[in-house]
Formats: C-alpha cells, sequence, structure tokens
C-alpha cells in the first residue's frame, strides 16, 4: 500500500523538491500543505498537483478534512525555524507522524513533547545519509576518544543560501559532540557566512548553488599552530535532503505498520539499512 505524505513548506524551495521526490520514489502526494500565514496563494502547483495550502489561522478548521480523507498520513515538515515548536504539537495533537527536516526552533522541548508523547516522529538537523554518518563518526570520537583534542582550538564556518534564517542545525549538532570532548565552544561562536560575494569568494560557492547549497568546516588547531586538523563537507542543491526524507519517511512507515513506532533520528535510519 502506498505511503500517504503531507509535505508542509509549500510553497518553499525545499518543500518543493521533497514533494518531487515523494512523487518520484512512489509516495503517494496529499494534496495539502501547512505553510506561513504570510504567503499570498491559497494554492501552488506541486509534482503535477494543485495543492491547497493550510495557514496558521484555518488550520484547525481543516485538518479534519484532510484526516477523514488520508487517515494513514505522514507530515513532512520543511516549513521555517519559528514554526518549529508549533508544528510539532499539532501533529502531536492530532496524532500525526511526521519528519521534521526543519532545523531552529527549541530542540530541547521539540524533543520533551515526542519523548513525552512517544509520538511517531523522526527528528533531525540533516537528513543527509552520509552526513549523519559523519555525524555518527564525530559522535564515536567524542565518546571513545575524549582526550583526543585536548589544547587544540576550535573554529567552525557554515554558509547557506542567504534566506536561510538560523544557524546550521548540523553545525550546532556537530558543535554539541566537539563540547563533549571539552572545547569551550558554543552554538554562538559558529560563523555564519550569507554574504553571496562572501560565500564564492571565501567559501568557494558555485554561482549556480548559491541558492541552495550547504557547506560546513570544523577546524582544530594545536596550541602552538603547528598542527591543523579539518573537517569538511559540502553540498550543492537539495535532492540529498529530499532523498533522505523519503527514507526516513519510508523507515516511519515500516515502524507504524509494525506497531513499533517512536520518536526516532536520522542516525536510527542509517543503523537500520534502510536508507538506499
Amino acid at each position: 500500500m502506498s505511503v500517504q505524505v503531507m509535505v508542509n513548506g509549500i510553497p518553499g524551495n525545499m518543500g518543493r523538491i521533497v514533494a518531487e521526490t515523494c512523487v518520484a520514489r512512489g509516495l503517494e502526494l496529499v494534496p495539502y500543505s501547512l505553510t506561513g500565514e504570510i504567503i499570498v496563494e491559497n494554492e501552488a502547483e506541486v509534482a503535477g498537483k494543485t495543492i491547497q495550502l493550510l495557514k496558521p489561522s484555518n488550520r484547525e478548521a481543516r485538518i479534519g478534512e484532510v484526516l477523514e480523507k488520508y487517515p494513514n498520513v505522514i507530515c513532512i515538515d520543511y516549513t521555517h525555524p519559528t514554526a518549529v515548536n508549533d508544528n510539532a504539537a499539532f501533529y502531536v495533537k492530532h496524532k500525526i507522524p511526521f519528519v521534521m527536516g526543519t532545523t531552529g526552533g527549541d530542540r530541547e522541548a521539540l524533543a520533551k513533547l515526542v519523548a513525552d508523547a512517544n509520538h511517531p516522529s523522526v527528528i533531525a538537523p540533516n537528513m543527509a545519509k552520509q552526513i549523519v554518518a559523519f555525524q555518527t563518526m564525530i559522535e564515536y570520537l567524542a565518546k571513545e576518544f575524549p582526550t583526543a583534542f585536548r589544547g587544540y582550538k576550535l573554529s567552525v564556518v557554515e554558509s547557506h543560501q542567504k534566506t536561510k534564517a538560523d544557524t546550521s542545525g548540523t553545525a550546532r549538532a556537530v558543535v554539541g559532540d566537539f563540547q563533549k570532548m571539552g572545547f569551550d565552544f558554543t552554538v554562538d561562536d559558529i560563523e555564519k557566512v550569507r554574504d553571496e560575494k562572501e560565500q564564492m569568494e571565501r567559501m568557494h560557492v558555485p554561482e549556480e548553488y548559491l541558492g541552495g547549497h550547504a557547506f560546513h568546516t570544523y577546524s582544530l588547531d594545536s596550541a602552538d599552530g603547528t598542527v591543523h586538523f579539518e573537517f569538511q563537507h559540502n553540498v550543492c542543491g537539495r535532492k540529498i535532503y529530499a532523498e533522505g526524507t523519503v527514507d526516513a519517511v519510508n523507515f516511519l512507515a515500516c515502524h507504524i505498520a509494525n506497531g513499533t513506532a517512536k520518536p526516532f533520528n536520522m542516525m536510527d535510519v542509517l543503523r537500520s539499512g534502510k536508507m538506499r
């Protein structure tokens, strides 16, 4: 039976490419999407379908008709950092399983919400499996060799399209692991590059991907400056995240069908071997 998905965040770029990827991978795209109040349109054409846009002012009144038509729907959230917690509360209230790809918001409150409700979900700051594997590597390093870089200095710089409002969720998560290794470094110390000229000249982002990229560099330097380590992952475009999102949906759908659904993250999806 086809997995039904409601992609929230249309008509945004990420929402669009995720919806198109869902259709290409054989998922059934539900013709509704949660969006922001500032969106003027009430409909959007995506992946050959007319999608009705539900806004905060009318979504409570209309969600009943959506769930009546699509009782087994799974929501995919690529909305706005300011909407993360409200949207998650909405999904929990209406018992809608969801995959949260949106970064930002109060992540501790988000984790507590789904944990307390044991709500079926996949929440992660990054949906790309290769980057999830990298995060897992850094997490392992922090756990098994916490003193390996004692005395070193950490610097982190991330570059995303100028419309990205928040600091990279991936960078935040990786910094959290470095903190476990004793680095005196906070998420506020992450350098956020949003100027397009600087992105091209300093970060070497190809011009055609200024509107959609994710470049991260984590540098570790010895106290005397004689030793330098650098971890880097640069992504052009958004397709890698869309593919991982569909993997997460299929993973969650399998657990729902088996009666084993609960809150998961992308490391769970990666470890399951379900990411293609």
